[in-house]
């Protein structure tokens, strides 16, 4: 009784230490930090730490400006220093942290900004004594196989091919990161990565870079790993399937950009086939000299696909159900006929990966016959416009609880992102991660120290009329208070739309007519958004992935025009999550409101990127007025702010909150 009062002394008064420390390191992390940023900021970290400490799982919604990065770096450094010592009677347990986001750019900021200056400032106030070392960890398709990249260059030697992808070809033999080369085609990229089962006789293993960077991530002294989502889960599943784990052994875990964790896990749990896949898996063949099974496979496989674009009819971008048609089962039943076929002649003659891809081939074609009700069965185009067979899985929160939460030993989890709560609380979060229901999970919101009221106008057009969806009236419409607002605030201005055509329609309007430089962004269009960056009074016209991780600080976007409110577009996922409640209004209620208010809260963070910065927030969706449907939910997922209907005070508050420079051409 007297060792385990011990026990719970030393433990209370590690934790106190802990908890000192937090203050120290942030008081000389960042000096040139605001105090009210400074004080959240540890605030946050004192609740991550707890969590880490206590060995429980908590959902931390960090607003914007907050930094929660240094917020959880630091709670996982001082709960690996402190846990070992509260282990009095035990061998110090060294087991890394994993660290998982959804973006290469963040793993590229925390392996190379964040981890050195905090590592150098740790260990210049003593809080540590060795160095921070942290790898990245990614899949074997994101690496270079050294043997299949000669294959490859080989193959090329007497051949025509794009002179800057060839000079990225032959960079490889220096970098086997493929990530870090541009103008690798994606072709390429197939043909020379490293193949999911390395075979034990392959000639360059022993010189091999992709087994060094392994053997170099699981040292002892990395204290970091750093992964994507996919990888996490790869992991996860391998753990339960009982097969050699990806990651080292941890005990602690941060999910960063945890709002994207369960699409992550459909795209893992999900089976896709199309028709790059068929003509990937008959590049092998060709390449073991089976030319006929390679030439058969692209001719059938392109037959059924052409069988099941002819059974649906398809809408240009959209989701489409899948129909099984007299003519779909059949041409299904020929293609996994024919697959089994193939297998059955090539066991033996080709390496046992390339009959895996078979395999995986043929179990989609099975799915889709046998109506698998474990998927949601759908299909889409690709750019040929070939069908893509594409089965969703619908038990993703399951998998989730099963594969990282309920795991057998010990395990201490945060969640953090700027999105995780909708509305008033996280009740969507925790279903679509499998945590509901959990007792041992916690909630903290850490709010955006920023001072929105003062610097941010919310303005809600009076003079908004309702139109039909997609109506010229609409297009005149918004294009006219687009004009209005980009006048109001001389440029400076980030309009976004949740339609491609909408947007394409409006800038044809006012491609001519607005008196300031005019930059449309396409799908991916990261150029445009550069070349937005370096302009002065420029207005950027953008959609998709826009709306979510893209910075613009300063005076560089002073007013963010919101079209519409972000509504989830419905598509055969969406349909199957709403046969699971008993009404219409419940799964409007439960789903597509807290759906739509966090990518609200998305794309409203595009708006205020520092303490100084100062900018309009207005919303062309009658929906959002204050007499609306929707006004109550918008008001719950924004800060506090002043709202406007009136252009003349959009007008007057830039002119009170800009210099004269801002103004200027």
């Amino acid at each position: 009784h007297a060792e385990r009062r011990s026990n719970m002394f030393y433990k209370v008064e590690y934790q106190k230490r802990a908890h000192q420390e937090v203050e120290k390191i942030f008081r000389v992390l960042l000096p040139e930090q605001g105090l009210a940023v400074r004080e959240e900021q540890i605030r946050l970290c004192h609740e991550m730490l707890d969590t880490l400490l206590g060995e429980r799982i908590a959902l931390c919604d960090a607003g914007v400006g907050i930094g929660k990065t240094y917020a959880y770096l630091v709670a996982c450094v001082l709960m690996r220093k402190y846990s070992i010592l509260m282990e009095r009677n035990s061998l110090p347990k060294q087991h890394p942290v994993v660290v998982s986001t959804s973006s290469i750019a963040l793993q590229k900021a925390i392996l190379s900004e964040y981890v050195p200056f905090l590592s150098r400032v740790l260990v210049e106030q003593g809080i540590i004594q060795t160095p921070l070392r942290a790898v990245v960890r990614k899949g074997k398709e994101h690496f270079v196989c050294d043997n299949r990249l000669e294959q490859r260059i080989e193959a090329i030697r007497y051949k025509q091919k794009n002179a800057v992808q060839r000079e990225a070809l032959l960079s490889l033999r220096k970098h086997y990161d493929m990530d870090i080369v541009k103008d690798l085609s994606g072709f390429d990229r197939r043909l020379v990565c490293v193949p999911k089962f390395c075979p034990r006789e392959c000639p360059g293993r022993q010189m091999c870079r992709y087994q060094r960077y392994l053997e170099e991530s699981k040292k002892q002294d990395v204290f970091l790993q750093i992964c994507n989502h996919n990888y996490l889960l790869a992991d996860a599943f391998h753990r339960r399937e009982e097969y050699k784990p990806l990651l080292a052994d941890y005990r602690a875990l941060v999910v960063d950009e945890a709002h994207k964790l369960p699409e992550a896990a459909r795209q893992m749990f999900g089976k896709n086939l199309c028709m790059d896949d068929i003509r990937e898996i008959a590049y092998y063949l060709e390449r073991e000299h089976q030319n006929v099974e390679a030439r058969t496979l692209k001719t059938g496989m392109y037959s059924i696909f052409t069988i099941i674009r002819e059974s649906h009819m398809f809408s240009h971008g959209i989701k489409e159900n899948f129909q099984l048609t007299g003519e779909c089962e059949f041409c299904l039943w020929e293609g996994i006929q024919m697959i089994e076929r193939m297998m059955e002649q090539l066991k033996g003659v080709v390496p046992k990966w390339v009959l895996n891809r078979l395999q995986e081939a043929k179990e989609v074609l099975e799915c889709f016959l046998q109506k698998n009700s474990k998927y949601v069965l759908h299909l889409r185009m690709d750019k040929e416009k070939i069908p893509v067979l594409c089965a969703a899985s619908r038990e993703i929160p399951q998998l989730l609880r099963e594969m990282l939460w309920d795991r057998e030993q010990a395990l201490s989890v945060i969640l953090t992102s700027g999105t995780l709560k909708a509305g008033k609380g996280f009740a969507r979060t925790l279903q679509m991660t499998g945590l509901e229901g959990r007792t041992d999970v916690q909630s903290y919101v850490a709010e955006s120290p920023f001072a929105y009221e003062e610097n941010c106008l919310l303005y809600l057009p009076k003079t908004l009329r309702k139109c039909k969806r997609g109506s010229r009236e609409e297009v005149e419409m918004v294009a006219g208070q687009i004009h209005s607002l980009i006048c109001s605030t001389y440029g400076h201005t980030l309009v976004l739309f949740t339609s491609y055509t909408l947007m394409g329609s409006v800038y044809q309007i006012l491609r001519d007519g607005i008196p300031f430089p005019m930059v449309e962004v396409w799908r991916h269009s990261q150029e445009e958004i550069l070349r937005f960056k370096t302009m002065e009074n420029a207005v950027l016209f953008a959609a998709g992935s826009c709306w979510e991780g893209v910075d613009f600080p300063g005076d560089m976007v002073s007013s963010l025009i919101i079209v519409r409110l972000p509504f989830p577009v419905p598509d055969p996922i969406s349909e199957a999550e709403r046969e699971q409640y008993p009404t219409l209004q419940d799964y409007i209620r439960e789903v597509i409101i807290p759906d739509m208010q966090v990518k609200l809260r998305q794309g409203f963070g595009r708006a205020i990127r520092t303490e100084t910065d100062t900018c309009v927030v207005s919303i062309l969706d009658h929906r959002a007025a204050p007499e609306e449907r929707y006004h109550r939910a918008v008001l719950e997922t924004l800060p506090p702010l002043h709202i406007a209907r009136k252009i003349e005070d959009v007008e007057d508050f830039i002119r009170t909150k800009k210099s004269p420079d801002y103004f200027m051409p």
